[in-house]
């Protein structure tokens, strides 16, 4: 099965220009799961749910007659899905597209649809769709820019000293009414598993259960400073420190990614059934 360090992050790679599926690259999301204690066994069930919403703002292609068309793809990976997609792959596929000639945008959204599930299904047995909307040109102005709701908690002063994931910071006052709260933060930043490169984001932790404490879970959010790990697999930590140490009754955790490379990666997980978060961007992106 792929591996993080086999892929093509961090090295020298063509610019390939003609349709090419294979460049997908695939991530088990298995052993980072395993990491932070759930079962990877079949039919194990997450204590979670949700997707990834991707956004490709860097995808043309040539129509029929050679010329170049533009737009920007809005991409749905449920967690479900046993394999992420490592982010210079999806780039690299999409160039490919660059110089490849499509009847219409409906073959371009078919072929997106039928690749990127098979790479996020990839080795497992089952099989799969993912969710793609294609923005044309001409409705390009009616998307928004939006801030994550909620109370934000970079309006605290407090003292950081941990820059590496402390879920110790987190608690929570079980001995009191408990609430219903949505907290935001602009200070989450991590690094590229691989590369080292930092990754920045807006973070949304919208909760009911006892009141979590806000100081400690900024300072918590801000402990991932220097630490190596995907979006996806951030996200994923944060939602399982929460829940386990906090003990909420409902619990979701929403992250929005700067963009590289033409590509924000953008994960939600939840404990409960809901409507998917409008795949809109704030203004870092």
């Amino acid at each position: 099965m792929t591996a993080p360090e086999d892929s093509q992050l961090g090295k020298a790679t063509p610019y390939v220009d003609q349709y090419d599926a294979s460049l997908l690259y695939p991530i088990p999301r298995s052993p980072k799961r395993q990491e932070i204690g759930l079962s990877i066994k079949e039919g194990a069930t997450l204590p979670f749910m949700g997707a990834d919403l991707w956004t490709a703002y860097e995808l043309g292609w040539l129509n029929a007659r050679g010329k170049p068309q533009v737009a920007i793809a809005h991409v749905t990976v449920p967690c479900e899905t046993p394999n992420i997609i490592e982010s210079k792959s999806f780039k690299l596929y999409l160039n490919s597209y660059n110089n490849t000639k499509f009847s219409d945008e409906a073959e371009v959204l078919a072929r997106l649809r039928a690749d990127l599930g098979a790479a996020v299904w990839r080795d497992s047995g089952r099989t799969g769709t993912v969710g793609v909307k294609l923005i044309a040109p001409e409705r390009f102005d009616q998307e928004p820019i939006h801030e994550l709701d909620g109370l934000s908690l970079d309006r605290l002063e407090v003292e950081c000293t941990h820059y590496t994931p402390a879920p110790e910071l987190l608690n929570a006052a079980f001995d009191e009414q408990p609430v219903s709260e949505v907290l935001t933060s602009n200070l989450l930043k991590s690094n590229c598993l691989v590369t080292g490169q930092p990754d920045w984001a807006s973070v949304q932790i919208a909760y009911s259960g006892p009141q979590i404490d806000q100081a400690g879970l900024l300072q918590y959010l801000v402990s991932f400073r220097n630490h190596n790990e995907f979006h996806e697999q951030c996200v994923e930590r944060i939602y399982m420190d929460l829940w386990t140490r906090c003990k909420p009754a409902k619990l979701t955790v929403y992250a929005r990614y700067t963009r590289r490379g033409g590509l924000d990666i953008n994960p939600w997980r939840t404990s409960h059934p809901q409507a998917l978060p409008a795949n809109v961007r704030t203004a870092r992106q």
